[in-house]
């Protein structure tokens, strides 16, 4: 497995923009799709973004058009663009990856907090 670790995340006001990173130690272009998810106190784990190693993307209703996820192969790298933060994206954002859009390996996690 290739370990992944998550970075970008912190505190924001409402309205803000945060960029989270995913770096892999090895080729991302082995772990297949790649995504983001995010978790909740008393809420189960949400596919956020995901996109496939050719570049298909898939987002969740609740942050389209406001988040971007992308891959840069050559820098083993996995990113989302959060815009226009809302209090109700607040949670814990993990990278993932393997199947279409990850779900094999898991990163530790970011926390990301919007206040109002």
């Amino acid at each position: 497995q290739v370990p992944l670790v998550e970075s970008g995340g912190g505190l924001v006001q409402a309205g803000g923009s945060l960029r989270l990173s995913c770096a892999a130690s090895g080729s991302i272009l082995s772990l297949n799709g790649m995504g983001w998810y995010r978790q909740s106190p008393g809420k189960q784990r949400e596919l956020v973004a995901g996109i496939t190693v050719i570049g298909r993307t898939n987002y969740a209703d609740s942050v389209k058009g406001r988040f971007t996820i992308s891959r840069d192969n050559s820098k083993n790298t996995l990113y989302l663009q959060m815009n226009s933060l809302k209090p109700e994206d607040t949670a814990v954002y993990y990278c993932s990856a393997g199947r279409v859009w990850g779900g094999d390996i898991w990163g530790q996690g970011t926390q990301v907090t919007v206040s109002s």
